[in-house]
């Protein structure tokens, strides 16, 4: 037995033990979990760990199990959009809203760059319930109506002075690749990254109208559909798109958000690389950009907050990594070469269910002091 059996030996008898405990907190029925090591990232390790459900009419939990990435299509389906386009020169960070959009900027949002979009200090406000308005158009309407009521939006703060999260923000990110690309933001990840990776089956943005044959992880009940989630969005701004936008609608499989992580870890290392993106541009974005006082935002990326993260007490400052509502979430610690991916339906069936925020903390912290232990 090597030193890396050794450690997912004992990681897995680890996550076991916190696992149990998560389940008899009602944290969530269960989730997988992914874990790479090493320069290159050229071991790696999943796992599954209860059940797909509450409720006994549903599947067991397996690793081909698909769950709603939320918000982890910011960076894993936007972001890596952008950094493509950045290389075609067709975008640049600096380019403004007039610069991106086929709309009438008003002159308060005239400074707003593609940067500060990024970076979540442009001062539009974190979400809009939008979902009621749109579904009352045509869907070939509904982007372009939505587009517009942001764009209509009264900045709550000015354009980087403050940093506040912003869905709205990722919604104006998706609209401009898809103006920029020529194509449907969809269509572009998957030939830009999804495609030459080979994951095209293992990370998805899942449209409402042709969902994917596949096992999912069901999600929240939702008043308004009138039934638990499965296999559609969760995000509803993003059901009224037909599933597809810049800040909700990606679907994966813990080894198709394993993979895609460890071969952006392998670019940043310079061990591995794509055709389609500089791995300078790459870097660039995982860098904490420290324009805003007590900001943790890198270029569509997080780093670990100095108080309270969620991605526990020993992980380096350099490192990157994004949650996603509903209960997905990765860390990337370059200092000790290790990616770490969380993928639970913690809003199954209820979204006022928060107990992960207790959790991942210690599921990172247990990772991490396994491998100190094992490996360092």
């Amino acid at each position: 037995m090597d030193k890396y059996d050794t450690f997912f030996s004992h990681l897995n008898e680890k996550l076991y033990k916190i696992f149990v405990r998560a389940f008899k907190n009602s944290i969530f029925p269960g989730a997988a979990v992914g874990v790479g090591v090493g320069k290159g990232v050229k071991e790696k390790y999943s796992a599954v760990f209860g059940r797909l459900s509450f409720f006994p009419e549903y599947e067991n939990l397996n690793l081909d199990v698909f769950y709603d990435l939320a918000s982890l299509t910011k960076p894993l389906a936007t972001v890596l959009a952008v950094i493509c386009l950045i290389k075609e020169k067709k975008i640049a960070l600096y380019h403004t809203l007039d610069d991106l959009l086929e709309e009438d900027i008003d002159n308060k949002k005239r400074k707003i760059t593609l940067f500060h979009l990024l970076n979540h200090c442009s001062g539009l406000p974190a979400h809009r319930y939008y979902h009621q308005k749109l579904l009352k158009f045509p869907e070939k309407q509904r982007l372009p109506e939505l587009i517009s009521f942001i764009c209509a939006e009264p900045l709550i703060y000015e354009t980087g002075k403050l940093s506040v999260y912003s869905d709205l923000g990722f919604m104006l990110i998706g609209r401009i690749v898809e103006i920029k690309s020529g194509k449907k933001l969809d269509e572009y990840i998957n030939e830009k990254i999804y495609v030459p990776l080979g994951l095209e089956n293992d990370i998805f943005f899942n449209k409402v109208d042709k969902p994917r044959e596949v096992i999912y992880a069901p999600a929240a009940y939702c008043p308004w559909r009138k039934k638990i989630i499965c296999g559609a969005v969760h995000d509803d701004n993003c059901f009224a798109l037909g599933g597809v936008a810049g800040h909700a609608g990606l679907f994966g499989n813990i080894k198709g958000v394993l993979n895609l992580l460890c071969f952006l870890f392998a670019c940043w290392q310079e061990e591995a690389g794509l055709a389609s993106f500089n791995n300078d541009d790459l870097r660039e974005f995982f860098k904490k950009q420290d324009i805003v006082k007590n900001s943790s935002w890198a270029l569509g990326f997080d780093t670990p907050s100095a108080r309270g993260s969620s991605a526990g007490n020993y992980i380096f400052p350099s490192s990157v990594g994004h949650l996603g509502f509903t209960g997905t979430s990765f860390w990337i610690d370059p200092v000790r070469e290790l990616v770490m991916v969380l993928l639970t339906n913690r809003i199954h069936p209820d979204p006022a269910n928060d107990k992960i925020k207790q959790f991942r903390p210690v599921f990172h912290d247990t990772i991490v002091d396994v491998l100190d232990k094992d490996l360092r």
